[in-house]
């Protein structure tokens, strides 16, 4: 008996150590609506809100509702996003961001009626790559591991089966934050949840 209650605590403090305190952490552009409920983060993404930088449109927005921590080592992000997504670039991820200049952002992006799996990797500039999902999965799950001098970003539709999206620079050895992040260019808000964010070192 003492052995399985020493065991169900020992279970319990692990998992407990693994799970993110969404409390804790910080707002960049907090939006009018949020909450944070147990292990989900629930916003309405205000309108107006973009990040991008200079490329092909040559404007600068730097505005989105960001949600995050902050780490120097190296790491692996994950969490799982349902959002209602309904006008032309509202949007839902991760963000890794060491300044207005040097971010890696990745998620749902919705075009045109379709969901894409999306990344912009900005040093300077912003570059942007997408893979179109025609059948509107209604959740994603996300997965950014930093390293060394590199970001690895895979995506899933079932929170088991991931594929890699993108492998891009970002310096080494430096504080980032990194979080929940979501944007809504045009007029219209959108609610998102966001579930189960981690964050869990790399040795």
């Amino acid at each position: 008996m003492k052995k399985s209650i020493l065991l169900f605590v020992f279970t319990l403090a692990c998992s407990v150590g693994f799970a993110q305190n969404l409390k804790t952490m910080k707002w960049y552009s907090k939006p009018v609506k949020s909450a944070v409920e147990g292990q989900s983060l629930k916003m309405t993404v205000d309108p107006g809100t973009d990040y991008w930088r200079i490329t092909h449109y040559g404007f600068i927005r730097d505005n989105g509702p960001f949600y995050f921590t902050e780490q120097t080592s190296d790491f692996e992000a994950s969490v799982k996003i349902t959002g209602a997504y309904k006008e032309l670039f509202h949007q839902a991820g991760l963000m890794i961001r060491i300044d207005n200049k040097n971010w890696i952002k990745t998620g749902i992006e919705y075009v045109d009626g379709v969901q894409n799996v999306s990344a912009v990797v900005t040093r300077e500039v912003s570059d942007w790559s997408v893979v179109p999902r025609h059948d509107s999965p209604k959740s994603v799950w996300l997965k950014l591991k930093r390293q060394r001098d590199f970001v690895e970003i895979k995506y899933s539709f079932d929170g088991i089966k991931f594929d890699m999206l993108r492998l891009a620079y970002f310096p080494p050895k430096v504080k980032a934050m990194i979080g929940m992040v979501a944007a809504a260019p045009g007029k219209q808000h959108f609610d998102v949840t966001f579930e189960d964010f981690k964050v869990q070192p790399i040795k």
